[in-house]
């Protein structure tokens, strides 16, 4: 094949939409999960040792999937992934009670809170069975997350908070 003026301003301009294709690519859901991101490493509750119950982060599929996993004594208690899906992040819980709420974020570009609300759940027979209905964290302070949770049930919400602080 021949290289002419056309064709190299032909694949110019294909290198220069290539370029703002990505540039486009830097959404919302993008920067929250690069957010999201930084948590990978091992975490304990503020004031405790980490010996009976810590949380590990992991990035996995090429950093695409930001895994969270609860360790209660020794053994994994429960997993959440997080992963883009084109403009939103979501959040897939696998629960001890062997349901998986998944839900979505719905926060602000740029915010330092990260918060996750239901959108739907598989193996969930009942609305009022109980699962995590809803998932937020703190990033304000790159070592020290508050991490926040509703837990939805037939006797209503049941909210809890931690603060995480990770181990070096």
């Amino acid at each position: 094949m021949m290289f002419t003026k056309t064709t190299g301003l032909a694949l110019i301009a294909m290198i220069a939409l290539a370029g703002s294709a990505a540039a486009e690519d830097v959404t919302p859901a993008l920067s929250s999960f690069e957010q999201m991101s930084a948590l990978a490493g091992d975490w304990k509750r503020e004031g405790e040792d980490g010996k009976k119950f810590h949380i590990e982060f992991e990035l996995t599929a090429n950093n695409s999937v930001l895994v969270e996993r609860w360790i209660s004594r020794g053994k994994t208690h429960s997993l959440t992934l997080y992963h883009r899906d084109k403009a939103d992040v979501v959040a897939t819980h696998y629960c001890p009670q062997g349901n998986q709420p998944r839900m979505k974020m719905s926060t602000p570009d740029g915010a330092a809170k990260i918060t996750f609300d239901f959108w739907d759940a598989t193996n969930l027979v009942k609305p009022t069975d109980n699962h995590q209905h809803s998932l937020s964290f703190d990033l304000s302070e790159p070592d020290r997350v508050k991490r926040a949770e509703v837990y939805l049930s037939g006797a209503g919400e049941q909210p809890s908070e931690m603060v995480l602080v990770r181990v070096r």
